[in-house]
């Protein structure tokens, strides 16, 4: 029976008080989070960019998320209502070429398209930033429209599921999640849902949190985490939406038909999402200016395949991890041409994988994916060690700032550590969608609890970054004409760098010049032509509003010295000239890097990372107990049929009314 059937006046639910209550409510929530309280934040309304969005702009993007909501709410209620027929029909129509039920097929169409283009957006509002700066306000950016419309689209695929599904006799394996008597919501609709809705409370967050403390450039501020983490774990909800459809097909296929390959393809396709995710907390990295310490790459890494790798070839099977990693490669391959040589913009590259999935692969041969505790630990030991030589191989190819030797005694326990924890974590999610339920054992449980754990610790161990008290430098800077596009019309210079002491690039991970934001990016790694004595190996543009700085990465520290600073009235900010020949003390890092932050209380401080981080944890909270609920669901649960309104004639059917399928309920 198809959803558009199932709308008809005879089956359709009476909208009893309860459920217009219930309407109302997610209209509510929807209409907050897309805007319409935003005007608040403008208490403090920046013109120049520098401290926060522009309030024009901020009523404009709240006149048209209202609208965009209102339209959302009359395609969702008037669904449920009868009255409107649009989202049946689309339902039906995707229902038919994917065979999955509609009401998992058109808005895992829609968050897979969403997904797509804000992570586009986001790469490209990367490459913009790094390569030109600061923007004028959320409108003045380009890149902002795919990233808005991305994470609004990801929101929309997770309510349309909770929508679509109209009155039946049961809920399909007993995870649909009860809204009324008469509406029972998927499992992953409601998860896709709070994960748009985890991201999308970012943007008047992020701009708030820039009001109070000022532009912060680098990609890991907590309200930037929050828009990226909350699209990455989106992934997990489509993951358990499509889970849910295929195990509703197996109940009552519903004449459904599809080639055997078609499920193994979306699994494999929905992991290389889901890796894709996952790599775009190492942007910094890729793009070559990192802001934190370096021995948080091999960590990210690791995270990254033990938990996409592992949980996909539990979950897919064999092939399963080699066929996510090409779909990853395909899609960071087309970003990367279209950020950078399409665009013009700053290239990133991308992390490879291939490596680890092979190892993946191997480990499934020699321990089976039935006893997920001992394949995740085996394959943790895998990627922790072969897979991370791969990647830090790689990096030497092609990275702006490839992993140095002397990261090896720290990075390599660090990956170890992380590759185990997040391969568990990895085998405890596989086992959770498999579409036939697996009891998880204790020991798996505690494993995946212990792998968590482990890679919050190493993230919070990997952060700190001291400066080392009484360091300098000593630059002598020589005019050399530009080469290629970069730094062209204006002065550019050759750097002669004298250390004091000469000894305080010992063992470093990173001596470079970098500078941005002035029509492009440079990174150039000194080259040592003396005790203490380090040059540039490319012209360094130190004109108009370029930044040029010496950055210094030994240990813990990350330490920086201004080379040139343009004069920023906005914030406001003097000039740091790059005079012929100079001597300046190394600060932090982060002082130069992010120049518009403000400084601000303390407590205040505490009280918006509390606050970001209670939200991101209650996120989390949601996200495993919706696995588990899905991979260990409870006894099948008959729905109440629905009840006449009040004052209608009792109708007797003339025949019996056919039983909906298990795939349509709800």
């Amino acid at each position: 029976m198809s959803l558009a059937s199932l709308s008809s006046p005879l089956d359709r639910p009476h909208r009893r008080p309860h459920e217009r209550l219930t309407a109302a409510g997610i209209g509510l929530l929807m209409a907050t989070i897309l805007g319409v309280a935003s005007p608040a934040s403008a208490w403090a309304a920046d013109s120049n960019g520098a401290g926060g969005s522009p309030i024009d702009q901020i009523l404009i993007a709240t006149v048209g998320a209202t609208l965009q909501t209102l339209l959302l709410l009359w395609l969702g209620l008037g669904h449920r209502s009868g009255r409107v027929k649009l989202l049946g029909r689309a339902a039906d129509w995707t229902e038919r070429r994917s065979g999955l039920p509609g009401w998992a097929a058109l808005p895992m169409a829609v968050a897979t398209t969403s997904l797509l283009v804000a992570v586009f957006g986001m790469y490209w509002d990367i490459a913009l930033h790094m390569g030109v700066g600061r923007d004028e306000g959320p409108l003045a950016n380009a890149a902002h429209y795919f990233i808005l419309y991305g994470l609004f689209g990801i929101f929309t695929a997770g309510f349309l599921s909770i929508v679509l599904p109209l009155a039946g006799r049961e809920a399909p394996g007993g995870t649909f999640i009860k809204l009324t008597s008469t509406w029972y919501a998927p499992l992953g609709g409601v998860l896709i849902c709070a994960c748009g809705a985890f991201a999308l409370v970012g943007f008047p967050l992020d701009d708030s949190w820039h009001r109070i403390f000022g532009q912060d450039v680098t990609l890991w501020g907590p309200t930037h985490l929050m828009l990226i983490g909350g699209a990455s774990m989106t992934l997990i909800g489509i993951a358990v939406l499509v889970a849910e459809g295929m195990r509703a097909n197996e109940v009552d296929p519903g004449g459904r038909v599809t080639a055997s390959w078609v499920p193994w393809a979306r699994r494999v396709a929905l992991s290389g999402g889901l890796l894709l995710g996952l790599s775009t907390f190492q942007a910094e990295f890729d793009f070559g200016i990192p802001q934190f310490r370096f021995v948080l790459q091999p960590v990210m890494l690791m995270a990254a395949m033990g938990v996409g790798l592992v949980s996909v070839r539990v979950w897919g099977g064999k092939g399963s991890a080699l066929g996510a990693v090409a779909f990853f490669l395909v899609v960071r391959a087309i970003l990367t041409v279209l950020v950078g040589p399409v665009l013009g913009e700053v290239t990133p590259m991308f992390p490879l994988y291939l490596v680890g999935a092979i190892l993946v692969e191997l480990v499934a041969l020699k321990v089976s994916t039935t006893r997920p505790l001992a394949f995740g630990l085996a394959c943790g030991v895998a990627l922790g060690t072969v897979g991370l030589a791969s990647e830090w191989g790689w990096s030497q190819l092609v990275m702006s700032l490839p992993m140095p030797a002397s990261l090896l005694p720290l990075g390599v326990p660090f990956g170890v550590a992380g590759a185990i924890g997040a391969s568990v974590v990895g085998a405890w999610i596989g086992t959770r969608l498999l579409v036939t339920p697996t009891p998880s054992t204790r020991g798996l449980r505690i494993g995946a609890v212990a792998g968590a754990l482990t890679i919050t610790a190493l993230i919070g161990l990997g952060l700190p970054k001291p400066v080392i008290e009484g360091q300098s430098a000593t630059v002598a800077l020589t005019d050399v004409p530009a080469t290629g596009d970069v730094g062209r019309g204006g002065r550019n210079v050759k750097a002669i760098v004298t250390l004091d002491p000469p000894s305080a690039a010992k063992d470093a991970q990173w001596l470079t010049i970098t500078a941005w934001q002035g029509d492009g990016v440079v990174v150039d790694r000194l080259r040592k032509i003396g005790d203490g004595r380090y040059e540039t190996t490319k012209p360094i543009p130190v004109h108009g509003s370029w930044k040029a700085m010496i950055r210094l990465g030994v240990g813990q520290s990350l330490a920086a010295l201004p080379v040139h600073l343009p004069q920023d009235t906005a914030i406001p900010a003097p000039e740091v000239p790059a005079s012929a020949t100079f001597t300046r003390p190394f600060i932090a890092d982060h002082a130069v890097l992010q120049r518009e932050q403000k400084p601000a209380a303390a407590a205040l401080t505490i009280a918006a990372y509390l606050t970001v981080g209670g939200i991101t944890v209650l996120l989390l909270i949601l996200l495993v107990w919706g696995l588990h609920r899905f991979g260990s669901p409870p006894a099948r649960r008959e729905i109440s049929p629905p009840r006449p309104a009040r004052g209608a004639l009792r109708r007797t059917p003339a025949r019996s009314q056919p039983r909906s399928s298990a795939a349509e309920a709800g």
